[in-house]
């Protein structure tokens, strides 16, 4: 019963645990967390690829990412709009430079890449291995690497916990993700037809596309995985989208979607758009929300 959270919690937690000031080591550390997501997100397309009927079932699947994704974004949103009137911010919105196109064309060819992945996975999968039984073993092995490393960047990533727990709007905006997101996976309930804590664990990723997909995927089989996937990946996209176009006057509701990915991938676009003001704001969120997603899913898939 408590298998899922097992692999997931305990080498996060260990990994948490460790404290390292190696700098050379951190930044190996980084390229091989590049590396390993990709690696896996291949097996999870692997995974695909070898499903029988896969055709009849891609059908089933963009209607499940469409009500994830719909449902998930109509919630999160009210949520923060929510905190936007009762604790407004402020930010120092800004005009962009004539080169933000080829910025922005980066960010998302940046995000295209895990769905590549995926895809050559997928293909592999279909045409060239169609039954490849280490696979399973394989990814369970490098998804609890994947996350002891993770717990090692989250531990020496310079930031102070406390100070990320005081800082009150980044608090605020993760704790609506994940109420908003709790509240979305119940109304999603008799729409998936997955008992509830599948579906709070579907719901729970809070943009982490690159681990959602991966422990999903361990625990509901590889087609519910790429649902948690291409999920995730589109909050990132439509984040990329609607940051310009909120956060001067919501910038709760701007920074605070983009959920785990706040701290990276969409950080550079807060930044240019928003001001400095946002920047810890941004971190405090998606580092807690980076937290939270695999201790929710863990624990969540734990109970099937």
């Amino acid at each position: 019963m408590f298998t899922s959270a097992f692999l997931i919690l305990a080498p996060l937690f260990f990994g948490f645990a460790l404290p390292l000031e190696n700098r050379r080591l951190m930044t190996a550390i980084h390229y091989l967390v590049e590396a390993l997501v990709y690696f896996i997100l291949a097996l999870l397309g692997l995974g695909l690829g070898q499903m029988e009927g896969l055709a009849s079932q891609l059908g089933t699947m963009a209607w499940q990412v469409s009500a994830l994704v719909v449902v998930l974004f109509a919630v999160n949103m009210t949520a923060l709009w929510l905190l936007h009137r009762w604790r407004p911010m402020s930010s120092e919105q800004r005009v962009e430079s004539s080169g933000s196109t080829g910025g922005y064309m980066r960010l998302f060819m940046a995000a295209a890449k895990p769905l590549l992945a995926v895809l050559v996975g997928l293909l592999s999968g279909y045409f060239l291995l169609p039954d490849l039984p280490q696979a399973e073993q394989l990814a369970t092995w490098s998804l609890m690497l994947l996350l002891f490393l993770i717990g090692l960047q989250l531990r020496n990533a310079g930031l102070s916990l406390r100070k990320l727990l005081m800082n009150t709007q980044g608090f605020g905006m993760a704790v609506a993700i994940v109420l908003g997101s709790l509240l979305a996976g119940v109304l999603l309930i008799p729409v998936l037809g997955l008992p509830w804590h599948d579906v709070l664990a579907l719901s729970s990723g809070f943009g982490w596309y690159s681990l959602s997909g991966i422990v999903v995927g361990e625990a509901l089989g590889p087609a519910w995985g790429g649902v948690a996937f291409l999920n995730d990946v589109l909050r990132e996209i439509i984040a990329l989208a609607i940051i310009p176009l909120l956060i001067g006057s919501r910038p709760a509701m701007a920074i605070g979607y983009g959920g785990a990915t706040s701290m990276d991938f969409t950080l550079p676009v807060i930044r240019s758009n928003g001001g400095l003001s946002c920047v810890p704001v941004a971190i405090a969120s998606g580092f807690l929300l980076s937290f939270l997603s695999p201790v929710f899913m863990g624990v969540f898939l734990s109970l099937g």
